[in-house]
């Protein structure tokens, strides 16, 4: 009785509804009344009376019911709480429950995903502002030093570093695009038959000059026929940068060696160098972006020696002609070491293809970097 009355006061259609059935029993009782006597008119009146208070007590229910989901709706938006709808099983207030609980659960991807993407923004934002700092700043001390140096061939000598710098920051800018568009999913990629053979071909085909100038050999193995359903562009230049890694770590008369096979499982492409090989502590991070980690021996080495760090870097390049002029020296290795996000795009691109990209240290010296594409994802 009490949550009826409580139900009165808070629904007013409640009240009406239940005001009408009760005037419909009075007149039906006055009705039998004047037709069959007053015992006929008590009968409909005591058969009414309970109709109204079946009616009341499962209208109340219902009430209670819609009100404890919309407080649980309230706690969801409020607090943050899950929407635990498992107490409705039938009936109409079910299906409603079903339905807020799917709008809820929507939303609630759609409040995550942004918060996603906003840190992910911040953090791409904080990324990029820091990587291209340094060059900038290299590229404007060495205009600097080309405006006061009176020699004309130290002049033409950082007029070629300055060029090589401008090119080495389209790069990057372009692979920070393309980085930009594999996190938004908006990066174009075919689903076409790649011969392994040829897309070996396009791969060490960039770097033919650079490895004669450092004589490091080439050794390129490809099983007859193999292939993948995939892209070649990008899957090329995921191999290159590979390849451009390992290329930069094989000493003078090393080798640097591509391998491709088909199974019936996978097609498997394999680069490996006889270099120094992957230090332990930079093992897990070789694929985080903008990650420079220390090669192999660092920490004996001398500054400016094999294995040197970042730091120990900065007579090279073009601080080190900049520092010869009696100029300001720009930042170390501000385009020397890479900017650590070669891997990082290699790695984007291959899984963005349903494949898989591992490094690791070859029993036999050297780093190696496997790249699986499976013929069948489960």
């Amino acid at each position: 009785m009490a949550g009826a009355l409580s139900a009165l006061g808070r629904n007013r259609a409640f009240a009406w509804q239940l005001g009408a059935m009760a005037a419909a029993v009075a007149l039906a009782a006055l009705a039998c009344g004047g037709r069959w006597g007053a015992e006929a008119a008590w009968g409909c009146a005591a058969g009414g009376a309970v109709a109204c208070l079946l009616f009341a007590a499962f209208s109340v229910r219902r009430y209670g019911e819609v009100r404890r989901l919309a407080a649980r709706v309230d706690e969801v938006v409020e607090r943050g709480r899950r929407l635990d709808l498992g107490s409705y099983r039938e009936g109409d207030v079910a299906m409603l429950g079903n339905e807020v609980a799917k709008v809820v659960a929507r939303l609630a991807r759609t409040t995550h995903q942004l918060d996603r993407e906003k840190r992910l923004m911040s953090d791409w934002m904080a990324d990029v502002s820091h990587q291209i700092r340094t060059p900038l700043t290299a590229l404007s001390l060495t205009a600097d030093a080309i405006e006061r140096t009176e020699d004309p061939a130290a002049r033409k000598a950082l007029a070629r570093q300055l060029e090589a710098m401008v090119d080495q920051l389209s790069w990057l800018v372009t692979a920070l695009l393309r980085l930009a568009k594999l996190d938004a999913d908006a990066l174009p990629l075919e689903k076409e038959p790649v011969p392994l053979e040829g897309l070996l071909a396009d791969a060490v085909a960039p770097l033919a000059v650079a490895l004669d100038l450092r004589g490091v050999a080439l050794e390129v193995r490809c099983e007859p026929g193999a292939s993948f359903v995939g892209d070649r562009r990008w899957t090329a230049e995921a191999l290159v940068n590979i390849a451009k890694n390992c290329m930069e770590h094989a000493p003078a008369g090393g080798t640097l060696r591509l391998e491709g096979r088909e199974d019936a499982l996978a097609c498997r492409i394999a680069v490996s160098d006889d270099g120094p090989g992957i230090a332990a502590e930079d093992l897990p991070h070789v694929f985080d972006r903008f990650y420079r980690g220390r090669r192999p021996g660092a920490e004996a080495a001398a500054p400016g020696g094999p294995g040197a760090t970042d730091a120990d870097d900065a007579a090279e390049g073009p601080a080190g002609t900049l520092a010869g002029n009696g100029l300001a020296a720009a930042p170390p290795n501000a385009f020397n070491d890479g900017f650590g996000i070669g891997l990082s795009l290699a790695r984007g691109l291959v899984s963005a293809q349903g494949g898989t990209l591992r490094a690791s240290n070859d029993p036999a010296g050297g780093a190696r970097f496997d790249i699986t594409f499976p013929k069948l994802v489960v």
